[in-house]
């Protein structure tokens, strides 16, 4: 072999290698990943039971229901459409009815969303893009002059 075609078959070796080192994180990575969704989306995605998503919208006035220690149930909705959320924790500080909040879970069989995290919306500087363009395509969210 000439040292061309050694340098090659190396170059050859690491990209093979590369490629398969990829592979390996993003196959270990796609149970971790989550996707951003208000809840028009979800239901028009037909997400299966169990698959863990990202939900965001607003609390739908009126609908917090406190139970028994940490669990509530409400309704978070894009005005469009609403979906029903049961979580068992702590709630954030901010969280309120009228608020934008940010839940983290899967939809169970009943269709009820349970939420192990939410994240209340403290400024719109703290929004992911995708969820601050939906709201805004919506008409829920009027960007302030600065």
């Amino acid at each position: 072999m000439t040292r061309k075609q050694k340098r090659l078959s190396w170059i050859g070796v690491m990209g093979v290698v590369l490629t398969v080192a990829v592979g390996l994180v993003l196959y270990a990575l796609s149970s971790k990943i989550s996707f951003s969704l208000d809840p028009s989306e979800m239901l028009a995605k037909k997400i299966a039971p169990g698959e863990r998503i990202r939900l965001f919208g607003l609390v739908k006035e009126g609908s917090l229901i406190r139970g028994d220690g940490l669990a509530v149930k409400f309704e978070l909705t894009d005005t469009a459409n609403t979906v029903q959320v049961a979580f068992n924790n702590i709630l954030p500080d901010l969280f309120r009815e009228g608020q934008g909040i940010i839940t983290e879970g899967a939809l169970n069989e009943k269709g009820v969303f349970v939420a192990d995290t939410v994240l209340a919306k403290h400024d719109e500087n703290y929004m992911p893009k995708e969820v601050a363009e939906s709201l805004k395509e919506k008409g829920l969210w009027v960007e302030k002059d600065k």
